[in-house]
């Protein structure tokens, strides 16, 4: 693991799962745990700390399944979940995770850190195999030149805080946090990230999320120090 002092995990797990169908997101159980616990463990293996965010509700059963994470409330929005996540640490950097991403490679997860010590902001993604049409035009576009964006995405705590406020003041929304960063005027680094960490977000991503979680399995034992 790099030096980049103290890091600390923030994982959004607050959703209530709309498109899922099945409770609370961080509740669903795949491989005989719930995606929390699944993305506790990945974000444990990197980081100091981990705070997570779950419904208000849930807060005693988030406690009693992942006892060593710091479980608080979330927001009523990821946007304002991960504020409240932020501020919950005194960090120099953080990386931001989602519960809907529960199989993280610690390999992904090591090179965020390294970029966001060296840039202050970091991104996983991935590049595109797919055509990708503009719907409304229906031109295709250079896929090339772009990428899904993925967590684990890594700050400097400050730089996190500072995007967060910037954009309550404003009422800007965006659908992560690299997006906020980025409305600062700052680059955001780049790095490869895997698909293992693919959303999981309707039924039918499910038996997939169980094939993911046995590749999950198998890559950390492979990597597991002996």
């Amino acid at each position: 693991m790099p030096d980049g002092g103290h890091v600390a995990g923030l994982l959004a797990a607050a959703g209530q799962g709309l498109r899922l169908a099945a409770g609370p997101k961080a509740f669903v159980t795949v491989g005989g745990r719930t995606l929390l616990e699944w993305a506790v463990l990945g974000l444990e293996a990197v980081c100091d700390e981990v705070i997570v965010a779950v419904p208000g509700p849930d807060l005693e059963r988030a406690r009693a399944l992942v006892p060593g994470a710091t479980v608080m409330a979330g927001g009523a929005s990821r946007q304002e979940t991960v504020a409240r996540l932020a501020a919950a640490t005194t960090a120099e950097l953080v990386l931001v995770h989602d519960a809907a991403r529960p199989f993280l490679p610690v390999e992904v997860a090591q090179r965020v850190v390294e970029a966001t010590v060296r840039h202050g902001a970091a991104t996983a993604a991935r590049a595109l195999a797919d055509t990708v049409v503009d719907m409304t035009s229906g031109v295709t576009l250079d896929r090339d030149r772009l990428r899904a964006v993925q967590t684990p995405q890594g700050f400097q705590r400050a730089l996190l805080v500072r995007a967060h406020h910037e954009a309550a003041t404003q009422a800007a929304v965006a659908t992560d946090d690299a997006a906020l960063v980025r409305r600062l005027g700052v680059e955001v680094a780049w790095v490869e990230g895997s698909p293992l960490l693919t959303k999981i977000t309707t039924p039918d991503d499910l038996p997939l999320a169980e094939a993911l979680c046995r590749l999950w399995l198998e890559a950390r034992e492979r990597t597991r120090p002996t």
